[in-house]
């Protein structure tokens, strides 16, 4: 009896992490460059202490994907970091664990060239939901088509800045 009732418990457990790891990516996320822009601002989006959607970031991602980013250092010197997408997760994970952190495009430029895409997208943060503009900046994001769906390989991405304003170009306002 106890056999049977282990065994059943790990059929239970297993078909649920098997129907957990299929859960992503979702068709919609991945088919297109519009669909992977809307899932990437939505997984990271949301209230303070609120878990981040992971998991669905994790599959709109290659595995080798990076983040990339200037920081200033403690004596104002600019420094470019960069860090794995689980680091970078981590890092935000801190982040919001304080802060609501909202993240929206307001403008985007796509150029694609065979099987590779740029994606230029304009964003505005806020720290409330639908409150003021915290910040803006530009994400660049690399991207290539395989095996029928889109995949991120890298994001470099820069805030706005009073020296440092977002080009018309790109600036839909």
């Amino acid at each position: 009896m106890i056999k049977a009732i282990l065994k059943i418990t790990f059929t239970i457990i297993m078909t649920t992490q098997i129907s957990n790891a299929q859960k992503y990516p979702l068709k919609e996320d991945v088919a297109t460059i519009n669909g992977i822009m809307k899932a990437t601002y939505e997984a990271v989006s949301g209230e303070a202490g609120e878990k981040r959607q992971w998991e669905r970031d994790l599959s709109l991602h290659d595995s080798n994907a990076i983040y990339s980013f200037p920081l200033e250092n403690a004596v104002g010197k600019l420094q470019h970091t960069t860090m794995t997408l689980k680091e970078f997760h981590k890092e935000t994970d801190d982040m919001v664990a304080k802060t609501a952190f909202y993240e929206n495009e307001i403008n985007r430029e796509v150029r694609v060239f065979g099987n590779i895409a740029h994606v230029w997208s304009t964003y505005e943060t806020r720290l409330v939901k639908n409150g003021p503009v915290a910040r803006r900046g530009i994400n660049s994001i690399q991207l290539y088509y395989n095996e029928g769906r889109w995949w991120i390989i890298s994001w470099i991405f820069d805030k706005e800045k009073e020296n440092q304003k977002i080009p018309q170009t790109f600036d839909p306002k």
